[in-house]
């Protein structure tokens, strides 16, 4: 059975713009994974550690076979094809890759949670996101994305 997933994708470092296409034809390339839709690129200020240069970020809608932990290893693989360091915790990277949704799949292990931890917090993630699947529901907190968003851009304004 295929499962409805999104992924998230972020660089900040060299061509960003063409390290996200670079990692989105990466994904194309393997025969278990379908890309159904892209979002549009956003530019964003980085979170957590503030002095680096700013990321561009897309979501992506994928369907597969691969369980979490697969594709987890393969997102890890295109990563380290691609050049991406282990560095400082939210610090600058060629590519980021994060499974964002698996489903309605609640998951928490070492290595992989699902659904990701700081999606709720994320505007730039829950707007990718939104523009590509609106209406999905975050399987723990039984809202939809669109809802999620609006509720973080109203609490940013206070």
């Amino acid at each position: 059975m295929q499962v409805g997933i999104y992924i998230g994708l972020g660089s900040n470092l060299g061509d960003r713009r063409g390290n996200i296409k670079e990692a989105i034809d990466s994904l194309r390339a393997v025969d278990s994974i379908e890309v159904k839709k892209i979002s549009s690129v956003y530019e964003t200020e980085p979170e957590g550690l503030k002095d680096q240069p700013h990321f561009l970020n897309c979501a992506l809608e994928v369907e597969t076979k691969l369980s979490p932990g697969e594709l987890l290893a393969g997102l890890k693989a295109i990563e380290g094809q691609m050049g991406r360091s282990r560095g400082k915790r939210w610090g600058p990277r060629i590519i980021d890759l994060d499974i964002l949704l698996y489903g309605d799949l609640v998951m928490k292990e070492a290595d992989l949670e699902i659904p990701h931890p700081l999606l709720p917090e994320r505007l730039f993630v829950l707007s990718s996101l939104c523009e590509i699947a609106p209406e999905i529901i975050h399987p723990a907190l039984g809202r939809s994305i669109r809802d999620l968003r609006k509720q973080l851009e109203e609490k940013k304004l206070k």
